[in-house]
């Protein structure tokens, strides 16, 4: 089966020439019918001759409303039947729907010039011919053809034929993309959809993933052209009966893909046909397959650029695609995806580099190229990115450009030797190591390396140089291990170890004593002072003594000479504080009541807490007195507070 799509004027007579070719009726709904204009995409077909292949056509709108619908029907076909009405020539629609076509790459076309009953078609058919051969599509065959009369469709369908016959053969081993262009309900049946299959082959009980990735559907059953197929290949027309969590979702401009062989993609870097890039709206619409997702632009050299999509789609590298501003006021732009995978662009000048990168780029998957810029890569990536493996993995499913893992090689050689010198008793790197030093993205990599070094060894887990030999260790070492061999259950005992310390060094001793001297000295620092400690009878013990029953001022029972914690001395707080709580008025001068608390808001009495109470009761203290019944140990002075008296 060979597909082509029709393109041309809006009531050029495109959708009576299909109907005069196949018999069969390409608006699906009365209402086009009614007004004698298509509104949505039609799908019809023929066979040329009684042993030939059938010939199917996807008829679209020609009308400037319904450009995303024309869009939708010659994206995934190859060829295209380009009409031109004799009695009217060359109109917008014709040149918008010529640019689109130029845009996709489109290579393949038959000019049909109806109406030729009506007007002379000379003069139409040599302007549209000069007109296409600017395009892509070249030189193309023309036919003058009525619809009505039947003039010229013999002649038209040998030239059909020939089209067909020249069009390239797909893989039938490739991948599926399939892009929806209906979606319906069958009842008995469930969700059936339909689109132009471009490559690969469909079966029924294949498995097919959503371009989103969130299911996977099954396919139940199998048409093309209202025949039940067991398979089919592209290209085609292909209705597929699928079952499965989301089915119901699935509308068009959604894509149907073979599961794990394509990788949906929000970035994407491109070169944009036509005038420079600069001069594009910042927000415009991709059309590619039968889907339209909105994307930002940004520039990155004069024909190239960075595109955002509102959604992921799966690319490939060389897909072609068209950019179309909102409203269709600027003529469509041909896009070439030329990396679907882009570097992140995060340092000053970096547009600037990637720009002169993509320069380099033709936009046809080169797999040396692709390797050697990327480095490492995993094989299933590469093909998802549409591009074959040039060698065989170095490990598991990593492909390496060569001159890229020599340097791997060379520098984790570097680094073991590093790290056996840094490390003379543990000169092995571990393998976890080595993958972060080297940036690597899996161990196995690195255990890959190794094996492929001469200088390098693996054992444990561990990476050692080939002539590395077991370290050094101090003559004490094995003195120590002499004395066990001949008594293996009795330990060395400090006589002995001081005896084997004379072995090293006088410097290291130096070191050492140094080292031992700054521990001792900085623990002295630490060492708080014993706090008086608190018996509930006999009052405060002499210093360092705590007698039995004893707390200190920490609240905790203490030993001789500690604190039982670590706190910090106690601190006073004046007697008002007490008295403010009670009576509410604050009294002319805050005086300690003994009162000691801690941090941890434990209170005990101080032994000179009454004759304080009792001279602050008396008045024969004065505000300006010195403090000199107050205890020495407070550490924070409190603020004065002025009095609020009541009688006032």
């Amino acid at each position: 089966m060979r597909v082509l799509a029709t393109a041309g004027h809006v009531d050029h007579g495109k959708s009576a020439l299909v109907r005069a070719l196949t018999g069969m009726e390409p608006d699906r709904y009365a209402e086009e019918r009614r007004r004698g204009l298509t509104l949505d995409l039609g799908f019809v077909w023929t066979r040329l001759d009684a042993l030939g292949d059938h010939l199917a056509f996807v008829d679209v709108p020609g009308h400037e409303r319904f450009v995303p619908t024309m869009l939708a029907g010659v994206g995934p076909v190859p060829a295209v039947l380009f009409v031109v009405a004799a009695d009217q020539g060359w109109q917008p629609q014709s040149a918008e729907h010529l640019a689109v076509l130029d845009a996709l790459g489109v290579r393949h076309a038959v000019l049909a010039v109806t109406r030729s009953d009506l007007a002379d078609p000379e003069p139409v058919c040599a302007d549209a011919v000069a007109r296409l051969a600017d395009t892509s599509l070249g030189k193309v065959a023309s036919v003058a053809v009525s619809a009505v009369t039947g003039t010229g469709l013999d002649e038209l369908r040998t030239e059909l034929a020939r089209l067909a016959g020249e069009l390239p053969a797909p893989d039938p081993d490739a991948d599926v993309r399939l892009w929806l262009d209906r979606a319906f309900t069958v009842r008995g049946h469930g969700t059936v959809v339909t689109g132009t299959l471009g490559a690969g082959t469909l079966r029924v009980g294949d498995r097919l993933a959503t371009g989103d990735g969130s299911a996977v559907l099954r396919v139940r059953g199998l048409q093309s052209l209202h025949e039940d197929r067991a398979a089919v290949s592209g290209v085609a027309r292909v209705a597929v009966n699928v079952h499965g969590p989301g089915d119901t979702r699935l509308r068009r401009g959604q894509v149907l893909l073979s599961p794990d062989r394509w990788r949906a993609t929000e970035v994407i870097d491109a070169r944009i046909d036509g005038e420079p890039v600069a001069e594009l709206p910042r927000q415009v619409t991709l059309h590619l397959g039968t889907a339209a997702v909105p994307v930002t632009v940004r520039p990155l050299g004069t024909d190239t650029a960075r595109l955002t999509l509102a959604h992921p789609l799966p690319l490939r590298i060389g897909d072609r695609a068209v950019l179309r501003a909102p409203g269709g006021g600027r003529p469509p732009r041909g896009v070439t995806v030329l990396d679907v995978r882009p570097p992140r662009l995060t340092r000053r000048g970096a547009a600037r580099a990637r720009a002169a990168e993509l320069a380099a780029l033709t936009g046809h998957p080169d797999p040396a190229a692709e390797l050697r810029r990327r480095g490492l890569v995993r094989r299933a990536d590469l093909t998802a990115m549409g591009v074959p493996a040039p060698a065989e993995p170095v490990t598991g499913d990593w492909l390496a450009d060569p001159a890229h893992w020599a340097e791997l090689r060379d520098r984790l050689t570097i680094e073991v030797e590093r790290h056996a010198r840094a490390h003379p008793l543990d000169p092995g790197l571990p393998t976890e190591a080595a993958r972060h030093l080297l940036a690597l993205p899996d161990r196995a990599l690195v255990d890959a390396l190794a094996g492929t070094s001469p200088r390098l060894r693996a054992d444990q887990g561990r990476l050692f140089t080939a002539d590395n030999s077991r370290p050094a260790l101090p003559p004490a070492v094995d003195a120590v291990r002499r004395d066990l061999d001949r008594t293996p259950f009795r330990a060395p005992e400090a006589g002995r170890l001081a005896e084997l310390r004379q072995c090293r060094g006088a410097a290291e001793d130096r070191r050492r004593d140094r080292a031992a001297a700054r521990r001792r000295h900085r623990g002295r620092r630490r060492t708080a002072r014993p706090a008086p400690a608190l018996h509930p009878q006999r009052g405060p013990a002499r210093p360092g003594h705590h007698p039995p029953g004893c707390r200190t001022a920490a609240g905790v029972p203490g030993r001789a000479g500690t604190h039982g914690t670590r706190r910090r001395p106690a601190q006073t707080l004046p007697r008002w504080a007490g008295e403010r709580r009670r009576t509410g008025i604050e009294p002319a001068c805050p005086r300690s009541s003994g009162t000691s608390v801690l941090k941890t808001g434990r209170a005990t009495r101080h032994p000179h807490a009454s004759t304080a109470r009792q001279a602050s009761a008396r008045g024969d203290r004065d505000d300006t007195d010195p403090p000199s019944d107050r205890p020495t140990h407070a550490v924070r002075p409190w603020r004065r507070l002025r009095l609020q008296d009541p009688a006032r």
